[in-house]
């Protein structure tokens, strides 16, 4: 698996209510024992290369431009399409608790509300973009990872640290920018099938290419699962909860001319979930998402490039027979300018956000316009980073953001970097006028400042990353107030820190590839000094790959330690140790088969409390892919 880290919802969801193997085993042994001596361990899988990363390979969720993985001093990790096909993960969210620092929580099985924190934030905390286009819900805030197919997804870039100076709001705990695959010369369809365990299929198929000046892909992807009884308890129905997915992507391209082009993005997905809503009671959640852009890049000399985006997205949420509808609207206007002379970049950038919800009885909206400036250097070993941001909200007012970071290459191989930066959230329209919301919440806030210590020679990388995030302002649920309610308000009363460390290493060994990550971390309310809701303490991956006759072979172990199911840290949600085992070879020339087995030992355990896990699942798959 090539996992690269830079260098070295239910009826009730929106109710308040090293460098080399020594230094990477002794840190990952030394994890398993410590969650082994808490709990039955468990977490998050892992998050390093399989191979070193490519000098040329470019990212662009640091700074919204491309830019060399070498230049960056900002905590990435990428995950290229081989690694998605490969890692047989059943949704966004299992995928991604395979990197560093990130964790993942959800009330049942596929399909159903799903959170995911970066190094602890809260869900709402990290600004997702499909191919450039923001999606969030103004109802729960924060994505809807349920609904975001991942069989359509050609690639992943996860920025952990807050990133408001370059993103504007939401970005507190990070970034994920996903990219669905743009065509390539030639043509190249694609068919896939595969079963699996709780009676999954799934089919898929695709076509992508470019002739002339014209480049496309296209995709569609249907699953199916009759699931499994994910309310184990007396109060809920004893019966499978099923669950269906139907997704679609289009992205076309036209180079106007050597300096010039236009491009055009689309990703759609409709789902539909059971879930248990008390005895004899089964609802069913219909989830329906779209994100669609329309970008124009313009290269007007060989140091000054600028690019225009329009983008739209949507986030419908409904129950049935149980009545609850929810629909979020995004629309987006962003101008960015770059100018590049040697070592020196300068991005200058005017931002437009408009928001609705609709959410019976509330129909509202709003907006933000924002202008962003910054500024990056990268010579003689020295990288140097600097932005600044201003939003202003027509709800609440002005908010400014900043962030300046520093790199330094010790030598060759070691490379030191140091940051600190600001980020906000503004509360949802849902916060603002529900019958809980008051006019005067204020934006949440965060400080994060962060060291890292990195090392990468050939197939051998190692990073240690210390951070400290701490936010205020945070929106609780209080006693009554201003609001229309009289049970209880919306209110800025509460303060988080989220404080850690996070080792992740690989290195080959003749044939076999060892990868590994380690979290230590605090999120705690700050308050009441309390662990945070289902994240734990501690958290770690160890997986090794192979190949052998032509078989590609490989094992992965995923351990946390205890979570708390509630913020008063009452309900224990208890560790984990989980094993997957995954083998993948051509039967044919164009054709590959896939077999993986999650959970190999069964293992009972919960990610939410009265919520079950799968257990022991297997998937078989088969595709069909000419080269």
């Amino acid at each position: 698996m090539k996992f690269r880290t830079l260098r070295a919802r239910s009826a009730a969801r929106l109710r308040p209510a090293a460098p080399r193997l020594a230094l990477l085993a002794l840190a990952a042994g030394s994890a398993c024992s410590a969650l082994s001596q808490t709990a039955p361990a468990g977490g998050e899988l892992l998050a390093q290369n399989l191979r070193a990363p490519s000098l040329a390979e470019t990212v662009v969720a640091a700074t919204r431009s491309p830019q060399p993985l070498t230049d960056l001093v900002a905590d990435i990790s990428v995950v290229d399409r081989e690694t998605i096909e490969s890692s047989g993960a059943t949704g966004l969210a299992d995928l991604l608790a395979r990197l560093p620092g990130v964790e993942f929580a959800r009330n049942g099985g596929p399909g159903t509300t799903t959170s995911v924190y970066l190094r602890g934030a809260e869900s709402r905390f990290t600004a997702v973009f499909i191919d450039g286009v923001r999606v969030d819900s103004q109802a729960t805030g924060g994505a809807p990872w349920e609904s975001i197919p991942l069989g359509l997804i050609d690639r992943i870039e996860v920025l952990r640290g807050p990133a408001g100076a370059v993103y504007g709001s939401d970005a507190l705990g990070g970034v994920v920018q996903i990219f669905t695959k743009r065509g390539e010369k030639g043509t190249a369809p694609y068919v896939g099938a595969g079963v699996g365990s709780h009676g999954t299929a799934k089919v898929e198929a695709g076509i992508s290419g470019a002739s002339g000046t014209v480049d496309y892909a296209l995709g569609l992807e249907r699953e199916n699962s009759t699931g499994f009884n994910a309310r184990t308890v007396s109060t809920q129905n004893p019966d499978r909860d099923s669950y269906r997915s139907t997704a679609g992507h289009a992205r076309v391209g036209v180079q106007l001319n050597a300096a010039h082009r236009l491009e055009g993005t689309l990703m759609v997905n409709d789902t539909n979930s059971g879930y248990d809503n008390g005895l004899g009671k089964d609802d069913r959640s219909l989830h329906q998402m779209h994100a669609l852009g329309l970008n124009w890049s313009a290269q007007w000399s060989s140091a000054y490039k600028t690019r225009l985006s329009i983008t739209d997205s949507r986030d419908e949420y409904e129950t049935r027979p149980s009545p609850y509808l929810s629909d979020t609207r995004l629309r987006g206007y962003y101008f960015q300018n770059e100018w590049r002379q040697g070592p020196h970049l300068v991005t200058a950038a005017l931002e437009r956000r408009e928001d609705r919800l609709e959410n019976a009885p509330i129909d509202a909206k709003r907006s933000q316009d924002a202008v962003a400036l910054g500024y990056g250097y990268n010579a003689a070993g020295h990288t140097v980073q600097l932005n600044v941001r201003h939003d202003s909200d027509s709800e609440f007012g002005g908010k400014t953001t900043g962030s300046v970071a520093y790199g330094y290459a010790i030598t060759p191989q070691w490379r030191a970097t140091a940051s600190v930066g600001t980020g906000f959230r503004a509360p949802t329209l849902y916060h603002r006028f529900s019958e809980y919301g008051v006019a005067t919440l204020r934006p949440e806030s965060s400080r994060n400042a962060e060291v890292a210590l990195r090392y990468a020679q050939g197939s051998s990388t190692f990073s240690a990353t210390l951070f400290r995030n701490r936010l205020t302002n945070l929106i609780s649920f209080a006693g009554p107030g201003t609001c229309v309610s009289d049970y209880g308000c919306y209110a800025n009363t509460a303060r988080a820190e989220y404080q850690g460390v996070t080792f992740a290493g690989s290195h080959r060994m003749g044939d076999v590839t060892l990868h590994g990550s380690v979290d230590l971390q605090r999120p705690r309310d700050l308050d009441t000094g309390k662990q945070l809701a289902r994240r734990a303490k501690r958290h770690a991956t160890l997986g090794a790959d192979t190949r052998w006759a032509g078989w590609t072979l490989g094992a992965e172990v995923q351990a946390s330690a205890r979570r708390f199911d509630t913020v008063a840290n009452t309900n224990v949600l208890g560790g984990y140790t989980l094993l997957n085992l995954y083998a993948s070879t051509r039967i044919a020339r164009d054709t590959t088969l896939l077999a993986r087995i999650d959970n190999v030992a069964d293992k009972d355990y919960q990610l939410a409390r009265t919520y079950a896990t799968a257990g022991r699942t297997v998937y078989v798959g088969i595709k069909w892919a000419p080269q």
